[in-house]
């Protein structure tokens, strides 16, 4: 499908309508992709109102499948939403709506068509639930503006839209969806029945998009964009009819020179999070009642009072993504000084506190690495705070006491060398004291240090090829013509789940015999059930391995002979003879 989505990107950038999207929604293709992608999604686990989970669907051929996704296009009829809350760092609780795993598999078909579309529309500052895009980048994006010694954009205007997921209109988002360009009036009849759907116990909603939809997350960036371009033209992409520049930079030295009286502002938002920078307390005044007649008179949606203010950084800290962001003076200028704000703080102090509990619980090396994975999410997305060591260290101070006491029965002194080369490679720089229990390093929480956020490029893309080789400029190429022809000439009776894995294991192989390294051609080779099927194997990734026809009839037979002429023929090194023997015994076990 990567071709079509590389078109429908460049025809949104030219300003293109479209029509006859359902028709591309309906592909096997897209069914058999959409399938792949959600699959992955840990929510697919989850069940809806029906009680079916992705399981379900793993077993059916892709016939089955595409066949039902196929009737669901023709009259699609959801099922009802299934209610959940989760709490929230605050004490509140997030409502989210859970769909039939049919819905959601139904929904990531229209997604994958549709984001291509939306995203040669969105504005480049937008960075929540979008491909390649993450909380880092907004974050480098504050700190840039904020550390601009030139400008310095040093008042901040916090927004918060109250309760946004909950309050989308639903015929201005229609009216967006027709204004993007996607005139298919069968597609968008569908999305306005979806964003109906029955919720269990609440009924039919009058407004809103459900939290927890596959497409709500692109729907929401939908609603939104129309008020980030709103913003960036009042500064960062006003255009002047007088006269047209070659350069960004030279457009703005421009504008600042002239007598225009523009608001010299920045919008940088993820989510329905929202910061817009400005140089002064007047402009920023200005933006805040100015975004706040728009948000309420254009998009029918409202701000807190309590949670939306205008900061001035060099006073005052500003919350934004989990990091807590003040200005300070350095040399001649300004710099952005941020850590965890205090509610990050709690909510990973009880992560830890919850992981510690279950080592107490079960006394394992799966609990105690289930632990490291905490601190190393932590780690992971909090380093790139200027002062997160001292925030680690403060969470340290607290928890490695009660660490202590839940494991003393087990605790022992380590070395560096008794780490796995993976973390290794992760902890090299760091000299704490290690310590283990049940064979397992604990990995230190204050163990870590501050790392710089990158800006993000705007040369990368999922739908131009040469975005594409900024994204994946470090992966191995396997010969396009039969990548193709293993995807198209599927086996049908085989499960969805085996074919898919089927096309997984040959691209993880680099289109190789796992056994010989030689080159597979069209029709030299098979896939092998590691476990066969008739001994409970399964159609997991894990248990399939792609060899030549050769090898695989060869495994299958009653006595070895053969299978020991081929060790001759390829001159196998050991450690493939040994793999050799272990997958005749397995599958004459």
């Amino acid at each position: 499908m990567q071709h079509v989505f590389d078109q429908l990107y460049s025809q949104s950038q030219n300003g293109n309508n479209f029509y006859k999207l359902v028709k591309l929604m309906k592909k096997e293709e897209n069914i058999r992709l959409a399938y792949r992608n959600i699959k992955r999604n840990m929510g697919s686990n989850t069940p809806g109102v029906d009680g079916k989970t992705i399981k379900d669907i793993k077993e059916l051929t892709i016939e089955e499948v595409t066949t039902t996704i196929q009737q669901m296009f023709t009259w699609y009829q959801p099922k009802a939403v299934r209610r959940v809350y989760i709490p929230k760092a605050n004490g509140d609780k997030r409502p989210l709506g859970i769909p039939t795993v049919w819905d959601r598999l139904f929904q990531q078909c229209i997604l994958q068509v549709l984001e291509p579309i939306c995203e040669a529309k969105f504005h480049p500052r937008s960075y929540g639930f979008r491909p390649n895009r993450n909380a880092h980048h907004a974050f480098a994006r504050v700190n840039s503006l904020v550390n601009n010694r030139a400008d310095g954009y040093h008042y901040c205007v916090d927004l918060d839209i109250k309760g946004f997921f909950d309050n989308v209109n639903h015929g201005k988002l229609l009216k967006q969806i027709w204004t993007l360009g996607l005139r298919d009036k069968k597609l968008i009849s569908i999305i306005s029945i979806l964003i109906k759907s029955e919720i269990i116990g609440e009924g039919k909603p009058e407004k809103g998009t459900p939290q927890g939809g596959i497409l709500s997350p692109l729907l929401a960036n939908i609603v939104l964009n129309e008020l980030d371009w709103w913003v960036s033209n009042q500064w960062e992409t006003f255009t002047s009819t007088r006269k047209s520049y070659t350069t960004q930079r030279g457009r703005l030295r421009a504008l600042r020179d002239s007598k225009v009286n523009l608001k010299r502002c920045y919008l940088i938002r993820y989510a329905d999070d929202a910061k817009i920078l400005c140089r002064d307390y007047t402009s920023a005044l200005k933006m805040y009642h100015a975004t706040k007649g728009f948000l309420e008179e254009r998009l029918k949606l409202t701000i807190s009072p309590e949670k939306s203010k205008i900061v001035n950084l060099r006073k005052r800290s500003s919350e934004f993504l989990g990091f807590s962001i003040k200005v300070k003076p350095k040399r001649n200028g300004y710099v952005a000084h941020s850590r965890m704000c205090p509610k990050a703080s709690i909510q990973a102090y009880t992560k830890l506190k919850k992981a510690i509990k279950n080592i107490s619980k079960k006394q394992s090396t799966e609990s105690v690495w289930h632990y490291n994975t905490v601190v190393m999410g932590i780690h992971n997305y909090y380093e790139v705070a200027t002062h997160v060591n001292i925030d680690l260290g403060h969470l340290s101070q607290h928890l490695t006491k009660t660490l202590y006491n839940r494991l003393r029965r087990d605790w022992k002194r380590a070395k560096k060398s008794d780490m796995s080369d993976r973390l290794k490679k992760r902890y090299w720089r760091y000299s704490p004291k290690w310590f283990k229990a049940h064979n397992m390093i604990i990995i230190p929480i204050h163990a870590w240090r501050h790392r710089y956020a990158i800006n993000f490029s705007q040369e990368i893309c999922s739908y131009t090829p040469e975005g594409r080789e900024k994204l994946h400029d470090n992966l191995k190429s396997v010969n396009r013509e039969v990548l193709r022809h293993v995807q198209r000439h599927y086996e049908n009776y085989r499960s969805i789940e085996y074919n898919d894995n089927r096309i997984s294991k040959f691209v993880a192989q680099y289109s190789k015999c796992a056994i010989s390294g030689q080159e597979l051609g069209l029709f030299d080779w098979e896939c092998h059930h590691k476990i066969p099927l008739r001994l409970q194997g399964s159609d997991a990734f894990d248990n399939l391995i792609v060899i030549l026809k050769k090898f695989h009839i060869a495994i299958h037979q009653k006595t070895k002979e053969k299978l020991e002429n081929l060790f001759e023929e390829y001159q196998l090194s050991e450690s493939k003879i040994r793999l050799c023997n272990n997958l005749y015994k397995l599958a004459h076990s």
